[in-house]
């Protein structure tokens, strides 16, 4: 293309000149392990299912969460506050509520969702669903598109078929970052995955609920410059000054583009 046009953008370009059946999205710091991309093709064309997805795993052997589920509201989407996703996490433990994620499977699992790095997907499928988002630039299109998969048949995680994944690899060099995952909500990169995540919830579960979200983000703001000065007073320091104040830095640029 010429240029970086963005995850969606790029992946829908190649998905409109190719010429097979069945198409892989697949990121550049991923490591094939095996044949595990010629044994997922063969099940995926064999199967009733849409998409289908590897178990990821880091470097090291240990898994990645590569299988997810849907909850009410995208609920979920909280769970990276420092103060109140913390909360949210005690109290869903408490009270016994089925975790969202797949952190390791060995098994042939159904799931709503797949992370991006590697999506098997049926293009017959795609008149349906459509292509990827181009509203999002990098971050949870993947989550999005996966919802419009789903309502037109069933997506799968086979979980004995294995691929590393440097997570984070490519974006931390774009970004200048050094945080995995998508935890990191204060610096350049966490911008883009909180603008990203309240797109998709704009999205996919509607305004009410974008706003409760926000509200709820907005909450934390306070409660996160109270333990940074609390902690600078008690010397546990477990609220870092990037965390105090990029985070509201991030959300004043969200609440702009809102």
């Amino acid at each position: 293309m010429g240029y970086n046009a963005g995850f969606a953008r790029a992946n829908n370009y190649g998905i409109e000149q190719s010429k097979g059946e069945v198409l892989l999205l697949l990121n550049p710091d991923t490591l094939s392990l095996n044949n595990s991309i010629e044994e997922c093709f063969n099940r995926l064309v064999a199967s009733s299912y849409n998409a289908a997805g590897v178990q990821l795993i880091n470097v090291d052997g240990s898994p990645q969460i590569t299988g997810n589920y849907f909850i009410l509201g995208g609920l979920n989407n909280l769970l990276p506050l420092p103060t109140i996703g913390t909360v949210i996490k005690f109290l869903a433990k408490k009270i016994n509520v089925k975790s969202t994620s797949l952190p390791d499977s060995s098994n042939i699992v159904d799931v709503d969702w797949l992370n991006g790095a590697f999506i098997m997907v049926k293009k017959s499928i795609i008149q349906y669903a459509g292509m990827l988002d181009t509203d999002f630039f990098l971050y949870s299109e993947e989550i999005e598109w996966c919802a419009r998969i789903r309502k037109s048949g069933p997506l799968v995680l086979y979980g004995d078929l294995k691929f590393v994944h440097l997570q984070g690899a490519t974006a931390n060099e774009v970004f200048n970052s050094s945080g995995k995952g998508y935890y990191n909500l204060y610096d350049k990169k966490g911008c883009q995955i909180l603008v990203s995540n309240f797109l998709r919830i704009r999205k996919q579960y509607g305004a009410i609920w974008f706003v409760i979200h926000l509200f709820i983000y907005i909450l934390e703001v306070p409660i996160l410059m109270f333990r940074y000065f609390f902690g600078r007073l008690s010397s546990t320091n477990e609220i870092t000054k990037s965390m105090a104040f990029g985070f509201p830095k991030n959300l004043l640029k969200l609440i702009c583009l809102a």
